[in-house]
């Protein structure tokens, strides 16, 4: 079933099969966590879909998946139409394929694996993504880079929150003891298990990358302002004694000796230049 606008749909499929009310409501509230739930004769399972926005920088679109598994049967319920089980679909059209020969289970297994190899594919754009980015980072901290690189870890955390609940739903598969999974069949399901436990593995070495990153961002940031500081502490430290002898020169007390003398005031400026440049050539040497 592609598309949730037309409950009757849902509700008549429900009747037809016999499945709980609740499932139901279930099935059409898009907000459920990734769930295996058990029923006398058929289980319910929630997955999410998740696909990349090509357009731009880095962004998930989630699509709740439903999928119900009876003896003979497995009926899936998206949120949208989409190619995601376009694979299935070719499969299906060999006489001789697995899903021809093993059971609704087996289907079922297929289907998920689809759902679970899509994230691998997220996995590798998060890759083209990352890897410029750091390059960029290390080279130029623009500012442009900030809300790109928390807009990735915002992506990283929800899209963690989506997928990390599907190891509990698959090692509850692997020890449910149901006749509608066969024995041959749970070792696939241990498969996408190692799958799911290696993109949780990925998503915690980008998360760890990004906050890297952020840390990067921050030192080269703090490292300019030094960098800054540095020169206006150097002129204001040329300019503090430059400006205690015009102080004292600018109080304007009638006998000071110095406010007579006819040379005076190119000597101040001789003295002025002697001390900026000899501070200049300390500060040099100092590094």
């Amino acid at each position: 079933i592609d598309g949730l606008s037309d409950t009757s749909v849902v509700e008549s499929i429900g009747k037809a099969l016999n499945i709980h009310a609740l499932v139901l409501e279930d099935i059409l509230s898009t907000r459920q966590r990734p769930k295996l739930e058990e029923y006398d004769d058929y289980l319910y399972l929630v997955v999410k879909g998740i696909d990349i926005n090509r357009e731009s920088d880095f962004s998930l679109q989630y699509e709740q998946i439903s999928i119900l598994l009876l003896a003979n049967i497995v009926v899936t319920f998206q949120e949208k139409t989409d190619e995601t089980f376009k694979v299935i679909h070719n499969r299906l059209l060999n006489p001789q394929g697995r899903l021809r020969k093993y059971g609704s289970d087996y289907l079922a297994y297929a289907i998920l694996d689809t759902i679970v190899d899509e994230y691998f594919v997220i996995e590798d754009s998060l890759d083209e993504i990352i890897n410029p980015l750091e390059d960029n980072l290390l080279s130029d901290s623009t500012t442009e880079l900030l809300p790109i690189i928390q807009n990735i870890r915002r992506e990283l955390i929800t899209m963690k929150r989506n997928v990390s609940p599907l190891r509990e739903v698959l090692a509850k598969i692997q020890h449910a003891d149901n006749p509608l999974l066969q024995e041959k069949t749970l070792r696939y399901f241990g498969d996408i298990y190692d799958h799911v436990l290696r993109v949780n593995d990925s998503l915690e070495s980008h998360r760890e990358r990004i906050a890297a990153m952020q840390d990067i961002y921050l030192t080269n940031l703090s490292n300019k302002m030094n960098e800054t500081m540095k020169v206006l502490t150097i002129f204001a430290s040329i300019f503090i004694p430059l400006t205690f002898i015009a102080g004292i020169y600018g109080m304007n007390f009638e006998y000071m000796p110095e406010l007579k003398w006819r040379w005076a005031y190119p000597i101040l400026w001789i003295i002025f230049i002697s001390i900026s440049v000899g501070m200049l050539i300390y500060f040099r040497k100092k590094k």
